[in-house]
């Protein structure tokens, strides 16, 4: 059965930019309401974020938090309690993405790559499910946005591969766990945007998309849709669902 999103509330972190900001928009043009979550960096593309998102006639807060620190997840739900009082969705989207070479990693990297790729959206999913729990009719959705890092080793990005590979098994035990009433599913996007991929000129971007089977390289949006559809649809739980144009075949 397909889920109506009109009325419900969706926490999309790391949605003031990038995929974030697509993921975010996207759930509002199907009639969701929007938590914008931010790091302190960007409090001007949030305020446009969620001005854009008003503009569809839906509603929207935004609130900063450093989620490489645990009590940047209790801001965030003080934010969401204080505005909405409410959750229906929540898609674990911001990330850390550093390359190293596996030697030049350092603890500082490690650590803070686990804490918000992983610890964060950990803590997210528990406090969450607690939220969604409370509807009279709990039901809700939780999506974890991975990357290539999540099905096979990454050597220009080790510990970022790893924190995913994490995040995608975190998807499966939340998904087992929460079921019946909350389902929980991952998104695997491929070369959806060219500045995550540092120091990439518009030629080496493109014969990025040659390699790809289907011929091209992706958007932020293809991804966006992907997250709406594992809202929408009911009977899919603890699925990775690529969003790569075949990548993961070749």
């Amino acid at each position: 059965m397909r889920v109506e999103l009109t009325d419900k509330v969706a926490l999309v972190t790391g949605s003031a930019r990038r995929v974030g900001r697509a993921i975010a928009l996207e759930l509002a043009k199907q009639g969701a309401h929007i938590l914008v979550h931010y790091h302190r960096t960007d409090p001007e593309k949030a305020r446009e974020t969620v001005q854009e998102i008003k503009s569809l006639g839906v509603d929207a807060f935004a609130v900063s938090a450093d989620l490489s620190r645990a009590d940047g997840v209790d801001d965030l739900f003080t934010g969401l309690e204080q505005h909405f009082n409410r959750l229906d969705i929540a898609v674990n989207s911001a990330s850390v993405f550093q390359q190293r070479d596996l030697l030049e990693v350092s603890l500082e990297d490690w650590d803070l790559t686990m804490a918000v790729n992983l610890r964060a959206p950990f803590l997210i999913t528990q406090r969450a499910a607690w939220v969604m729990a409370a509807n009279p009719r709990p039901a809700g959705a939780i999506v974890n946005i991975c990357d290539a890092g999540a099905e096979g080793p990454w050597p220009k990005y080790p510990h970022h591969g790893i924190s995913k590979a994490a995040l995608w098994r975190l998807t499966q035990v939340s998904a087992l766990a929460l079921a019946p009433s909350i389902r929980v599913n991952a998104v695997l996007p491929g070369p959806v945007l060219k500045t995550d991929r540092a120091g990439l000129s518009d030629e080496a971007w493109t014969t990025v998309g040659d390699r790809i089977p289907l011929g091209r390289t992706g958007a932020p949006e293809d991804v966006a849709r992907a997250v709406v559809y594992l809202c929408q649809e009911d009977f899919i739980n603890g699925t990775l669902l690529h969003v790569n144009g075949g990548e993961h075949l070749t």
